[in-house]
């Protein structure tokens, strides 16, 4: 693809950015009016929202599918950034937060674009299915071809008329069917430096240095800054994942200047950047019964769960390798020997990592309980 690494490219006509340090703030009425975009051949002028249907291939039933982009251009220039759910279809969390996300006033003093596609694996949504009709994956799909298989012409279709004309780009995930995710962003530091300081606005508890897998959207989008949010499971709504999920795109927005900056004094858990993270496999095949909640702390040598027979007479524990935090647990307690269960991000450092997952649910579980006195 075409990458946009520096900021004021004028080959890249749909593309506003803006480098915050160098916007003159006290331009105001004057400063410089936004440019059309044009996504699936509609153009969307600045000052206007508009709904796009990107034709793909049919069901051999005839039946017609599109993929959904919802498109704002905001009056003044700033950054193009996309944000994507349901890559993989059955993961819904990513749904719900673009749906909120584009309820939200502050839109309406947009700086720049934002183009939302919140289900981008639609054929795999429709059969509640992580992956499309051929049985291939789409996040190990891209970039993708106008040739090629189901896969590689939907993965096409994102790149050439989303992805290619944006700056700036979040994707948002879940766990796999069965699994559940601690909310985390996964960025690669050693590919992509910069892309710190955004992870650090989105502010989850754990921002995971993961090196980015050939074939996934991650990978395709090259210099492009992109953020990859992995929170709850598949099939289900999880309202803190999606509430963190929420602010956190909120939250970059306004660290990118796309948005008014946020009240003062708001409160930000910090996060805890974690280098490496390791699955506890099962030693046996059995019936699965976990002492540790997803987001606990674990030592080395700490009994993770239990796994025994239906009759309890062969048990064996399932003993953690590393120091760290549970950013992934099962949710099936119907294991086979040498089945992914546990997810531990590794640390040297047990009362930073702690302190970063208690402020987070300090965040997003005081508002609740306050709701509900």
């Amino acid at each position: 693809m075409n990458n946009i690494p520096e900021w004021n490219r004028a080959s890249e006509p749909s593309a506003q950015p803006v480098n915050s340090k160098s916007r003159d703030k006290s331009a105001g009425k004057s400063a410089k009016r936004n440019s059309p975009i044009t996504i699936g051949g509609v153009t969307i002028e600045p000052g206007q929202r508009c709904y796009v249907d990107l034709p793909l291939p049919p069901l051999y039933t005839h039946t017609s599918v599109a993929m959904p982009v919802h498109v704002i251009n905001g009056k003044q220039p700033g950054p193009v950034m996309f944000v994507t759910a349901a890559i993989h279809g059955d993961e819904i969390n990513g749904i719900e937060i673009i749906r909120r996300l584009l309820a939200t006033k502050a839109l309406n003093r947009l700086c720049g674009t934002l183009i939302a596609v919140p289900v981008v694996n639609v054929y795999g949504f429709v059969s509640q299915s992580r992956y499309l009709p051929d049985r291939r994956d789409l996040n190990r799909s891209f970039p993708g071809s106008e040739k090629g298989s189901m896969a590689a012409r939907l993965a096409d279709t994102l790149m050439s008329e989303v992805v290619e004309k944006c700056t700036h780009g979040i994707d948002l995930h879940t766990a796999a069917e069965g699994r559940a995710n601690l909310p985390q962003i996964r960025v690669d530091l050693d590919a992509h430096p910069e892309l710190l300081s955004l992870a650090e606005a989105f502010a989850p508890p754990i921002l995971l240095d993961s090196a980015t897998r050939d074939g996934t959207l991650r990978g395709a989008a090259g210099d492009l800054p992109l953020l990859l949010y992995e929170a709850g499971e598949a099939l289900r709504f999880d309202d803190l994942a999606i509430r963190a999920g929420l602010k956190g795109i909120l939250r970059v927005m306004r660290h990118l200047n796309m948005l008014p900056a946020g009240k003062s004094g708001e409160r930000r858990s910090k996060p805890w950047l974690a280098n490496n993270s390791v699955w506890m496999r099962a030693p046996q095949s059995g019936i699965l019964r976990s002492r540790i909640p997803l987001g606990g702390i674990v030592d080395e040598g700490v009994v993770l769960g239990y796994i025994s027979d239906p009759f309890g007479e062969a048990e064996q524990a399932v003993i953690s390798d590393v120091s760290g935090v549970l950013i992934g647990i099962t949710k099936l307690p119907l294991v086979h020997e040498g089945e992914a269960l546990y997810h531990v991000a590794t640390t040297s450092s047990i009362k930073s990592a702690a302190k970063a997952v208690d402020e987070f649910h300090l965040e997003y579980e005081q508002p609740v309980i306050k709701r509900l006195k």
